[in-house]
Parts: C-alpha cells; structure tokens; sequence
C-alpha cells in the first residue's frame, strides 16, 4: 500500500474494548458534511473540469450535449456525481433502485452537486445462466471502465442482488473515485397459512420435504407467492443481505442503512443523506482507499461471523481487497473470525428473518455486541471511525441479536479447510452445518457434472448410506464455468425417505447463502486446474475435520500418482470458443483469490483518459 493507503494507527489492543466515545451524532434530516481527511476542494481541480472548463471547442462540445435543460451553474464546478443504477426488471431484487436513484438525486442537489443516473449492468441470482458469478466481473469491468471514461468525481453504487454490490465495490475500488454504497435492503417477511417463510432456504427445506414424501406438492406451489411478497433482496442472511452488513462493516455506506426493508421509507431518507454525503467526500477526497484499509477488512469478517453470514462473501471480499491493493487471505478468515460468536438468530442458521433484525435493533446493535473484537482504527465514509457509530444502537429482541455471552452459537466463523484433498484451501460454514458431521469419514459417491448428479442422485440403485460423502467437481470457475451455486445437492431421495436430512457434501463450486448443511466448497485447485478433486473415486474414503482443519482423501500417494480424471469429467468442462466466457475461461483465478481476472486485480486509478475529439 501506498503512503496515502495507509490506515490510521489503531488505539491500544483491537481485541480490548477502547475507550469510551462521544454519543453519536444522527446521521438523517441534515446535509451531511462530517470529517474531511484531505485539502479543501479548492486545492485540487475536478476531473469533470478536464471536460467543461474553458471555451475551446471540445469544452463546449461537452457542455453543449450534457445541458439539456441543467442551467449554467451546473458547470461551475461544483461535484458531477453518478449514480450507479442497477434495477432492472429482469434483476427482481433490483426492480426498485429507480426510487432509490430519485432519493439519492434530490439529496445531491440538496448539496450542491449535479447528480446522472448511470445504468450498471445487472445481475439477477436466480435467473442469469450458467450462474450470475460467471458475469460479477465483467460487471465489475464494465462499471470500471464507465466510472473512469465519464465526467463524474463521485460515485453512489446502487446495489441489492447477490453480485451486484461485490462488483461495484470491486469497481470503484480500482478506479479511486470517492464512493459510497446504498443497499436495495431485504424484502418483507413472508408468510403462508399462519407460518414464516424465509426465501431461498425455506425453498430448499420445503423441496426436500417434498420430496421425501412428507409434504404435498400442492402446498409447495401455493407458497410460492407468499414467500416472495415485496421489493427487496433475500429475507434470510443469504448473499444480498450479508454483502450489506459487510460492506456496512467496510465502511462503505452511511451507517445504520445496512438491514432496513426495501419498502420501508427510511431507506429513501438514506438515500437522500447518502446524496448530500457524496458531495462532501468530493470536497475532501475522501476515496475508497482510505476506508478500505486493513482495518476495515478485519471488521468485514468479524461481522460476516457474527450475523452467519454466506460463504459467497469470501469470495467477494478477497476480490474487493485485492483490487484495493490489502493483502487479506483465505486463513484470514479463519485467524479473524473462527470463535467470534454468532449473535445473529436468522434463517439459515436460526429461525428469523431480516425484518426481525431490522426491528430488534439492526446490524450495528450487532457489531455493538462484539465491539471488543473490532479494529478501532477502521473509518467510514463519513471520515470517522466505525467503533463511534456503535453506543447508540440497543438490542430490542434478545431472541433475534443474542448477547456475546449467550450466543446462538460460541464459535461459528467461517473454518478453512486444508489436506490432500483441498491443497490450496476449502471452506465450510459451521454455523449452517450438523455438528455431528463435522467430524466424518465416509466412502465417495462421485458425480462428475451437474448433470450427472441430477440424473443420479434419485436413482434407487445409487450405491449410497447416510455415511457416504457426496463429491460434485467440475463446478470451479474453469470448469463450469462461473462456479455455480450447486454444492448443497440435493439428497438421494432414498435417505429422505429414511428420515436422512444432511450428509457431508464436497464440491468446487458454490452454494447459495440462503442454503444449509455440512457442504465443503470453494474446494481449490477447483478439478478443471488439476485439483485432486477430480482424481476422486467412487469407495474412496475421505475425512472431515473440521476442528482439526482438514480434508484429507485416504489414499496413498502411489496410488493416486497413477489416476487421471475421468473422461466424463474432462468432457463436461466448459469449452467456450467465443466471447465472455472464453477470456473468462482463460484468465480467471481460484476461488481461494477471490475468483476475479488475472488482469482485473490491483487498480488503474481515476485519470482522466485521451480527448474524445
């Protein structure tokens, strides 16, 4: 990191409490204008000056075809800010940004700055093919490249589905323009004949019943509507609603707005002040960098252990601290966040859902619990450290935020797992596992696609036991390609029947955040890269430790030596021949270093490009 990267020096032990701070100042209903960390704006020039100051024909050129109605004044130099919009009806988490992009204009004005809306491309979980991951980064490189190639010195990322926050996050960090985050926030809670349903892991609970026999088909559908009932991201601490919290952890967004319901009126008197607070960091420069520091990483994960948060955001935040230039690892977040414990009672590691953190006091009363754990030297994007924010926010519900000394569980952070099988790193999320199979040996049951798993995985003459370990490979960034979310497969229907609910699961691929069970995945080198993984054969035995760290497949050395992949597997491996999915296919990384592009990590900074004249 450069000089100017480098983070305030933390007061005293970041595991002591510090000291006791002044009572916080409410953030809404003023324009914010908190904490400047650089010169004056007077001291530097805009870079959308280097579009409309002057007269020669270029300048007017761009005054010209930008004015459409905006008056003269909107020239003068005051902060060009874009709103990075990602609603979209085809991204339904999404679908309400429009009204959040008003909200953030109207606060920009209020501020003196000329807000554009600035269409992002966007990504809905759970309709894009092959899986929305496969297109994070080139989402991330198209908004880099806009944010770069425009007349703006602001930027406020307008973000809720699963991808879509990580890749303007990724965006904006390597492009250093001062920046500040809105989350679309959660839908409502739903509800079907007098019960909650939480979205996404009451999908996979209720297929499973159905498919055991134990619950009609008829109902299943009904819910369907129920379950998804407003605007919003996820109910349950899945992708959208972890990346929230943790890019609030981050620094990254005006505090207390990670968590409040889409429908939900304050999200829009957020967004206002959000508006009024971009203008400002303008003026002080206050830039991605100096909020994405070492200390900000380390809260991220002590916050993604606390709420149970999804495995998915692993892999964002080492793409978000990588393209920031932080040196944070896969072991980070076992060092880090392995015994904070998990306060936060929600689907799918408890029973509640967003709107019931929202009521019972919200992320930050959260982070209040395990202040003690968190670096003090980390800031916001109001230019002032994260810790002060904290005092002000109370428990309402004991039953959905526990306290540190009566958690939900005592130590459930994210466990990176090593061995033979996992050389360069897996993961699983205890919090969402049975704690009898975390420690488990048990003979493979192999599938070597997804494909091959659905055509299988019902068939009652599968040599499989409740003991067997279900191994899915072919799922990596390479060899989907995308890393798709299928690591929590199904379970053979003949277990069901038998009352078998989890088994251990092992692919190098993803799963979703709403989903649960004793699932190891993100396994590195993922088969496709010649990963051990796809060596595996039906009756090996491989064990889990998961207190112990490992993940090890029992067979010699010699032995192993002498195997190939199977040519069903090697078959099923992507083999673009053209666009995306080919330079994805050639130059993405391993998930154990954020699965981003060889040639996207780092950045390439704010400068303004050659003339367009």
């Amino acid at each position: 990191m450069t000089d100017s990267q480098t983070p305030p020096e933390p007061q005293g032990d970041p595991h002591l409490d510090p000291p006791a701070q002044e009572e916080p100042q409410p953030h809404l209903g003023r324009v914010i204008r908190t904490g400047p960390r650089t010169g004056p704006a007077s001291d530097r020039a805009r870079r959308s000056a280097a579009w409309y100051d002057g007269d020669n024909r270029n300048t007017y050129l761009h005054r010209a075809w930008m004015r459409r109605g905006i008056p003269d004044h909107a020239f003068d130099g005051r902060p060009q800010i874009a709103i990075a919009n990602t609603a979209s009806d085809l991204a339904p988490c999404n679908s309400h940004l429009d009204e959040v992009a008003q909200s953030v204009k109207n606060g920009v004005y209020e501020a003196g700055g000329i807000p554009y809306n600035l269409p992002i491309i966007s990504l809905g979980e759970t309709t894009v093919r092959t899986t929305a991951m496969l297109w994070r980064n080139m989402m991330a490189m198209a908004a880099e490249e806009l944010f770069r190639a425009n007349p703006v010195d602001g930027l406020v990322l307008l973000g809720g589905c699963d991808k879509t926050i990580p890749a303007l996050l990724m965006a904006a960090a390597s492009v250093g323009i001062p920046a500040i985050v809105v989350p679309g926030g959660p839908m409502l809670n739903g509800t079907f004949q007098g019960r909650p349903l939480g979205c996404g892991t009451d999908v996979w609970r209720l297929s499973e019943e159905v498919r055991a026999g134990q619950l009609d088909a008829d109902y299943f559908v009904k819910s369907e509507s129920s379950m998804i009932r407003s605007r919003g991201h996820c109910n349950t601490m899945g992708t959208a609603s972890s990346m929230a919290c943790v890019t609030e952890a981050l620094g990254m967004t005006l505090p207390g707005v990670a968590g409040i319901p889409a429908s939900d009126s304050r999200l829009l008197e957020f967004s206002h002040a959000t508006g009024n607070r971009i203008v400002s960091m303008v003026e002080e420069g206050l830039a991605p960098a100096d909020i994405l520091t070492p200390a900000a990483f380390h809260n991220a994960v002590v916050a993604l252990a606390a709420i149970g948060g999804s495995t998915n955001a692993v892999v964002h935040l080492l793409a978000i601290a990588r393209r920031v230039g932080v040196d944070v690892g896969l072991d980070d977040f076992d060092r880090i966040g392995a015994d904070v414990p998990l306060l936060v009672n929600l689907q799918p590691a408890g029973e509640h859902l967003m709107e019931d953190l929202f009521r019972a006091g919200g992320f930050l009363a959260v982070m209040n619990e395990v202040k003690n754990l968190l670096d003090p030297g980390a800031i916001t994007v109001l230019g002032t450290p994260f810790v002060d924010e904290l005092a002000a926010h109370r428990v309402w519900d004991r039953d959905v935020i526990r306290t540190a000394s009566e958690p939900l569980q005592p130590a459930a952070g994210i466990a990176v797992l090593r061995g033979n099988l996992a050389p360069t790193g897996a993961i699983i999320k205890p919090a969402a596992a049975s704690p009898a199979l975390l420690q488990h040996r048990g003979p493979a049951v192999v599938f070597d696609s997804v494909e091959d798993m659905h055509a299988r995985i019902d068939d009652p003459e599968l040599e499989v036991t409740a003991d067997s370990v279900l191994v899915l490979r072919g799922c990596g960034p390479r060899g989907y390609p995308g890393m798709p979310e299928v690591a929590n497969m199904p379970l053979p229907t003949k277990l069901l029947e038998q009352g078998v609910r989890d088994m251990v699961r092992i692919c190098d691929g993803r799963m979703s955040g709403t989903a649960y069970g004793t699932v190891v995945l993100h396994v590195t080198p993922e088969a496709a890269a010649g990963g051990m993984l796809g060596l595996v054969h039906d009756g090996d035995l491989i064990e889990l430790d998961v207190e112990g760290r490992s993940l090890t497949l029992l067979v010699s050395d010699e032995e192993l030596a002498g195997r190939v992949p199977s040519a069903a597997l090697t078959t099923a491996y992507a083999a673009p021949t053209r666009g995306w999915e080919k330079l994805y296919v050639q130059h993405v990384e391993q998930a154990d270093s954020g699965a981003d592009l060889d040639f996207l990590t780092g950045a390439s900074g704010p400068d303004v490009m050659r003339e367009s004249h």
